[in-house]
C-alpha cells in the first residue's frame, strides 16, 4: 500500500496531467483534436495555477482552528511527522514548511496542556537511507528543555497508518492513559483522525500549519492571477483525498 499510494500520488499530479495534455496535442496530426487537447490543457492549467480557487478548497477541507487557551489537559500529544526533510547531499534533516506542527508541540507542552509527546515519524521515502525524523525531533525537542523522559518516538512508521498503529503499540507498550490529543497540519486531521480511530485511539485534534490561511489573499490580483504556489498546494491536497479513499476501501479509515 505504501508503494501504490506513491505512484497515485504522481499520477494524480494535476501538472502531470497538464504536460500529458499538452504533449498529446503536439504528437496527434488531427488538427481539431489538437485544439481541443490545448483548449483543455490551458483550461487545466488557469484552473490550478488560481489562488483563490485552491484557498477555497483547502479552508473547506481543513479542520478548524482550535485556540490553545481553550483546550482542557491532554496525557499526551500525538505529533504526526511531515515537518522535516531529509537531504542525502549532506544526510542531514531541515525543518520545512510544516514545521509549525513542531512549534505548536513545544508550546502545547511548555503551557502544561500535554503531560507527554509520542512523536510519530519514521521514514517515508522510498530510496533506503537511516534518516529518522523522529530522533530529529525528540533532539530539537529537549534542546528546548522538554525532558527526554516525557518523549516517546516511533522510528519505523512511513505513512499516517502505520502512525496510528505504532502509536498504539507505545501507548500499550509503556500504559500511557489518555485523553490524547492529535497534533498535526490541518489539511492532514481529518484523515488521520479516522485512521487513529480505527487503530483504537480516540484523539481530539490540535490543527496548525493553516495551508489556506498563509495563500495570499491581500490583493486584488491574488483572487485572478495564475500562481506557480497553488500546483503544490493542489498536489497536498488530491493527496489527503486519494489517502482517504483509498484507507476507506481496505477498512483502515
Amino acid at each position: 500500500m505504501f508503494v501504490l499510494l506513491k505512484i497515485l500520488l504522481y499520477l494524480f499530479r494535476p501538472l502531470v496531467w497538464i504536460l500529458i495534455l499538452f504533449i498529446a496535442g503536439i504528437i496527434t496530426r488531427n488538427q481539431r483534436k489538437r485544439r481541443v487537447l490545448f483548449t483543455v490543457a490551458l483550461l487545466a492549467l488557469v484552473f490550478f495555477t488560481n489562488p483563490f480557487l485552491i484557498r477555497k478548497c483547502i479552508g473547506l477541507y481543513e479542520a478548524k482552528e482550535v485556540p490553545m487557551d481553550t483546550l482542557p489537559k491532554y496525557n499526551a500529544g500525538i505529533l504526526l511527522g511531515g515537518m522535516v526533510s531529509y537531504s542525502k547531499y549532506d544526510d542531514k534533516g531541515y525543518f520545512n514548511p510544516a514545521s509549525d506542527r513542531f512549534i505548536e508541540t513545544a508550546l502545547l507542552f511548555k503551557t502544561g496542556h500535554i503531560n507527554k509527546v509520542i512523536v510519530a515519524a519514521g521514514n517515508g521515502y522510498i530510496t533506503k537511507n537511516n534518516f529518522r525524523e523522529a530522533l530529529f525531533i525528540k533532539e530539537r525537542l529537549t534542546q528546548i528543555g522538554i525532558p527526554a523522559e516525557d518523549i516517546y518516538t516511533d522510528t519505523s512508521s512511513r505513512n499516517t497508518l502505520e502512525n496510528a498503529r505504532f502509536s498504539k503499540k507505545i501507548i500499550d507498550t509503556f500504559h500511557i492513559q489518555g485523553p490524547y490529543l492529535l497534533i498535526s497540519s490541518a489539511m492532514h486531521l481529518p484523515r488521520a483522525q479516522r485512521v487513529f480511530k480505527k487503530a483504537g485511539v480516540d484523539t481530539d485534534l490540535y490543527p496548525c500549519d493553516f495551508v489556506a490561511k498563509r495563500i495570499s489573499n491581500n490583493f486584488f490580483e491574488d483572487y485572478i492571477l495564475p500562481s506557480s504556489y497553488a500546483l503544490p498546494q493542489w498536489d497536498a491536497l488530491i493527496k489527503e483525498w486519494v489517502g482517504t479513499i483509498t484507507y476507506k476501501m481496505t477498512g483502515n479509515g
